[in-house]
């Protein structure tokens, strides 16, 4: 995405907060549930639930959670039924965004979204208005410490992949949505071990915004962020690390 490993970290940093006030596990909840309902509930045979229950794992969830959130997906037991909604707006200077949701009622969830953007100098827009400016991939990272970037980048392509991408911190591996698991699988096979892996928007069409603008995007980021159902937030543009710094 725009500004990928600086706006990382920013959720990195949210993540911990939410991991306070319990947010974190409820989401990871969630995106357990919707995988069993996509795919079934055997790890071995979901690749969508595997990545989602090693993410629990990683942010030591309880085995329990676990697996209540898989019953809860596959119907064994009562819950939640949520459904995935993707929501598109613009944001401050003429930002894009596009958010993955979860819901249980949709009307809630888009009310709430509605009103941030309103209230937060946007505004959500029609389906297709946005995701033009978006590609819509699957993305691997995996921390850069000791690991050579030409192996990496030759094994990857070697599995599929499209384009890696490194900065100070990762390397990202870029792929079609439905090579995903396919990559992941082989670059583990490899000897690689994978951090987040999982679909993701990159941005095909940039929007530079003025210092205040972009101050007032991340406010606007923020709140959507903290709505209960909002899963995933993606944008298009790089954020300066004086923005970052101040916000």
């Amino acid at each position: 995405m725009a500004g990928h490993s600086k706006w990382k970290n920013i959720r990195i940093r949210k993540g911990k907060q939410d991991a306070i006030r319990g947010k974190l596990f409820t989401k990871l909840s969630r995106e357990i549930i919707v995988a069993a309902k996509s795919g079934g509930g055997d790890v071995a045979m979901n690749p969508r639930l595997r990545v989602a229950v090693e993410k629990a794992r990683e942010a030591s969830m309880p085995a329990d959670n676990i697996k209540r959130a898989i019953e809860r997906g596959t119907g064994e037991i009562e819950g939640a039924a949520y459904e995935e909604i993707v929501y598109e707006g613009y944001g401050p200077g003429g930002s894009a965004i596009i958010l993955e949701c979860y819901s249980e009622n949709r009307n809630r969830t888009v009310a709430e979204v509605r009103h941030a953007f309103s209230k937060h100098g946007g505004n959500l827009a029609e389906n297709g208005s946005v995701a033009w400016q978006f590609k819509h991939v699957g993305q691997i990272t995996i921390p850069c410490g000791g690991i050579e970037e030409d192996e990496l980048t030759l094994a990857a392509l070697d599995a599929g992949a499209e384009d890696v991408q490194a900065d100070e911190e990762e390397f990202t591996i870029v792929t079609a949505i439905e090579d995903l698991h396919r990559v992941n699988d082989a670059l583990t096979k490899s000897g690689y071990k994978t951090g987040e892996v999982g679909l993701t928007y990159i941005p095909t069409n940039k929007t530079e915004l003025s210092h205040d603008d972009s101050l007032k995007l991340l406010k606007l980021l923020d709140v959507l962020e903290d709505l209960d159902d909002v899963q995933e937030t993606y944008m298009n543009v790089d954020l300066a690390e004086d923005v970052l710094q101040e916000a």
